[in-house]
């Protein structure tokens, strides 16, 4: 399996003195906002490290900071079959850490060096895996909010006498955390009936039902959301602890007579409330279609009496909401599409469009916040962070980077 570059980085330059004589590699960040950047995920190609520091282990590492302080990083394993006689990290992808960046901050430098012991395991702050034991639920999460889907055993005929729910729904779901440590594994193993109350860890009180929940996708005609449903096959590529990266495949559905079938990949950082994820349509017979990305119009839990605001800007592809509830708090979602050409709605759905070509992928990022985890607690506050993660998107951070005798 390979795993896509991130664009989010651009790569400046490559290493300027020679492997052989290098014991370390210096990384500088720079970007031209002045605006704070918290949390920005760093990827460099395990090649380039390789070729800095030849041989090194990805245990025997230290990602450092000015300062001299030793940072979370992870390495992924792109080839996990690959067999690496001459130790250059033939199986791996990149290594990952993250920066932020303070208000007025334009540059910052790390340096990347072996070690002579092992390094720590670093918390967990990006999770992702497969849950068989809640009818194929697909579940990931990060320091900031969790989410799940829906997989082929939810949507399989429930046997006679057996109670079994039944869904049939390629929406994304949201569940709104207090903590920021993982939940994923915690909630599943307290149950149903306790993760949709708020036990002092959050709660599930997201409604997806047959709508696009807060970011699923679908083909538009004009009057009509053509959508897959249930995933049929996931691939986990990347695990954290600061970025996972996972894909969904949903197999072909009908778009107004034209067979389209999808694979989602989710990149999954720390420190973000909206995941990026990179939507691949296949079909055939017609140069594009135009893709979908929707919100549920009716996002509350049951009984709540929710006052909902929509705002929408289509300079950056923006379409958010932000929900009052009766008793359980208020929360947004929201997604940006870049790119994005009008908006549209039907009976379940809020839609923002864009026009999508077979095999090329769709980039759009799309998440939620709830008022009592007591970071975003406003509409304008929403507003203000959604807009300012559309400005990042637009300005991408970039890496410098030179090898140290």
């Amino acid at each position: 399996m390979t795993l896509h570059r991130p664009t989010a980085f651009a790569l400046l330059a490559t290493l300027l003195l020679p492997a052989a004589h290098a014991a370390s590699l210096r990384v500088t960040l720079s970007h031209d906002l002045s605006t704070a950047r918290p949390s920005e995920t760093v990827t460099i190609p395990w090649l380039e490290v390789n070729k800095a520091m030849p041989g090194a282990l990805i245990q025997r590492i230290a990602v450092k900071d000015a300062a001299g302080k030793a940072v979370p990083y992870q390495v992924t394993n792109v080839a996990p079959l690959a067999k690496d006689p001459q130790n250059v990290g033939a199986a791996y992808g990149e290594l990952i850490f993250q920066h932020s960046f303070k208000a007025g901050e334009k540059s910052a430098t790390y340096t990347v060096e072996t070690i002579d012991g092992v390094a720590p395991v670093f918390p967990a702050r990006a999770f992702a895996r497969y849950v068989p034991e809640r009818l194929d639920d697909f579940a990931w999460e990060n320091d900031k909010l969790a989410h799940r889907t829906y997989g082929p055993a939810l949507m399989a005929p429930a046997p006679p006498g057996s109670g079994k729910e039944v869904l049939q729904t390629s929406g994304l779901d949201l569940w709104f955390k207090r903590v920021s440590y993982p939940i994923v594994d915690r909630w599943y193993n307290k149950g149903h009936d306790h993760y949709h109350h708020d036990e002092g860890e959050g709660m599930d009180m997201y409604n997806v039902g047959k709508s696009r929940g807060a970011g699923g996708t679908g083909i538009w005609d004009g009057k009509t959301l053509y959508t897959s449903v249930n995933y049929a096959n996931w691939k986990v590529l990347a695990n954290g602890p600061v970025r996972s990266v996972f894909e969904l495949r949903y197999d072909a559905w009908d778009a107004a007579g034209t067979p389209v079938t999808e694979v989602k990949r989710f990149t999954v950082d720390a420190g973000h409330y909206l995941d990026r994820i990179d939507s691949t349509f296949e079909f055939k017979d017609k140069a594009s279609l135009l893709a979908a990305v929707g919100l549920n119009k009716t996002p509350s839990d049951k009984g709540e009496q929710p006052d909902i605001d929509v705002y929408r800007e289509v300079k950056d592809g923006v379409l958010l909401q932000w929900v009052k509830q009766k008793t359980k708090g208020e929360f947004g979602t929201a997604i940006i599409l870049p790119g994005a050409t009008e908006y549209a709605q039907d009976q379940l759905n809020h839609l923002v469009l864009a026009p999508v070509k077979a095999g090329q992928p769709l980039r759009y990022y799309a998440g939620g916040a709830w008022n009592r985890a007591g970071e975003i607690t406003s509409l304008e506050q929403w507003k203000a962070y959604v807009a300012d993660m559309a400005q990042r998107a637009r300005h991408p951070v970039k890496v410098a980077l030179q090898a140290q005798p």
